[in-house]
């Protein structure tokens, strides 16, 4: 374990971490201030593939802050990275987003979101433009035997009003109905996390991934072997580190607790 004065590249989750909707939380900028002070870069990874980098990107800003495209990682380019690490596809089915399909499309993966000949492999993220027939054609082709992926396994997205369901929780619908499971590309997997260290060059001991899930944010930073910390402004607590959970190596109200923590280690 390194300490944290020692630590470079610091790995944000976005949602139920440094912000909850539209709201920065008030713990996020002295993060970002401490970060910065100690020669560190945020990059900010997020499950949620409803929206595009440039996206966040837009919506940071309207918060105030100004974050390169290059500090913005979404699962897809996990997906994108898996999907060019194998032989290709003839054709896959996007089950997500308008934008989600585009960035899919702009890296050259070969999609589609009707039901037609061809198709060998079903790519679910999470949907904001959910509609029964999307989920129709998911069943039809799962029964087919396609190759079946997915970006995240969230259970939820946090909002303001408490939670929506996320990706795995209709992957779970779609296990229901058709009893197949999708291989996930986005956190949990250290995928996000090592595309991260690789962008930055730094080192998994340089390197810190702070989120607010232990099944997804704790548990990407495990798989990839760098420090974590839980924070417990969103849906993680505490009482749910317990024997068999990822283990993370600091627990921490919110983001604001870790800059206090990051300030009193450089000093």
């Amino acid at each position: 374990m390194a300490r944290l004065d020692e630590k470079r590249l610091f790995l944000l989750d976005l949602d139920g971490t440094v912000y909850l909707d539209d709201a920065l939380f008030p713990g996020t900028l002295p993060l970002l201030e401490q970060i910065r002070a100690q020669g560190g870069v945020p990059v900010f990874l997020t499950n949620n593939s409803s929206r595009s980098p440039q996206s966040y990107v837009d919506k940071l800003a309207g918060m105030g802050l100004s974050i390169p495209l290059q500090q913005v990682l979404t699962s897809t380019h996990a997906l994108i990275a898996h999907l060019k690490a194998r032989p290709p596809y003839r054709l896959c089915y996007a089950f997500g987003t308008q934008s989600f399909r585009a960035q899919l499309a702009m890296a050259g993966i070969p999609v589609t979101h009707r039901l037609e000949e061809g198709i060998d492999c079903l790519l679910v993220g999470f949907d904001t433009e959910l509609t029964f027939e999307k989920l129709e054609h998911a069943c039809i082709l799962l029964g087919r035997g396609v190759d079946y992926l997915a970006t995240n396994p969230d259970w939820v997205c946090p909002t303001r009003y408490g939670a929506v369901p996320d990706c795995g929780s209709v992957c779970e619908m779609l296990h229901r109905a058709t009893g197949r499971r999708p291989q996930v590309l986005g956190k949990p997997q250290p995928e996000l996390a090592r595309l991260a260290m690789a962008r930055f060059g730094r080192s998994p001991r340089e390197t810190l991934l702070v989120g607010d899930r232990l099944y997804t944010d704790i548990a990407c930073g495990v798989n990839a072997g760098i420090d974590t910390v839980l924070v417990l402004s969103g849906e993680g607590r505490a009482d749910q580190v317990r024997p068999g959970t990822p283990t993370p190596t600091w627990i921490f109200d919110d983001v604001g607790s870790l800059a206090a923590a990051l300030a009193a280690a450089r000093s």
